[in-house]
């Protein structure tokens, strides 16, 4: 029986146990109501397990400020007290409360982020379609410059080529120009020539005929 008790102390030993919902309950010096009452606890006071003592129905314990003594066994309980339980989740909600605020306010600036993104978005992407058509516009113009530039140097090589054979003209026409003068100044003097000739012979030819017409 003694093992059986010692085991039974070891066992509650150095655990927690809260006073019952009980307005409040005594601590005394010793295992029954004649000992003399060391303090009042009230509900939900914490107390350190020391020895249990079964045939009793008392426990010794120690309070959070080192006060030891007995209570009645039936009025610790291994949880907190309802009370106690119901302030510390009141306590959690009125927290859970604040970090719902919190993460509101969080939903609401990211949901404000998101749309200030959103649009930044969409002026991105419309300045993006007007880049890439202004690009279009560039190629095609700078394609259309690079066709303009080949028409060009195709025109100037034209337009050389028409130049030397305007030069090729001119001095052709200029040749032509020379030889017929040489061919007129060569009938002019034929002409002059001929001339010449038939002012010569003509006077030979009235000589004869009136000598011929003297012999007669």
């Amino acid at each position: 029986m003694i093992l059986a008790l010692s085991a039974g102390t070891a066992a509650w030993a150095e655990t927690t146990r809260y006073v019952t919902d009980q307005l409040e309950i005594t601590l005394r010096s010793g295992q029954s109501t004649k000992h003399q009452i060391l303090r009042m606890l009230k509900s939900g006071t914490p107390l350190e397990v020391l020895e249990v003592d079964k045939e009793s129905g008392y426990t010794r314990v120690r309070t959070p400020d080192g006060k030891e003594g007995w209570v009645i066994t039936r009025y610790l309980d291994s949880v907190p007290s309802a009370r106690e339980r119901l302030a510390a989740a009141q306590q959690r909600l009125a927290t859970l409360k604040m970090d719902n605020s919190r993460l509101n306010k969080t939903v609401q600036q990211l949901n404000g982020e998101k749309a200030e993104l959103e649009h930044r978005l969409g002026r991105l992407q419309r300045d993006h379609k007007r880049l890439q058509q202004e690009l279009d516009r560039i190629r095609k113009t700078s394609a259309s410059a690079l066709a303009i530039d080949k028409e060009n140097k195709e025109l100037k090589n034209r337009l050389r080529k028409l130049e030397q054979e305007h030069q090729v003209v001119l001095q052709e026409n200029e040749d032509l120009r020379d030889r017929r003068d040489r061919e007129w100044f060569m009938a002019g003097a034929g002409v002059i020539l001929l001339g010449m000739g038939i002012g010569l012979i003509i006077p030979k030819i009235r000589w004869r005929r009136k000598s011929n017409w003297s012999s007669l």
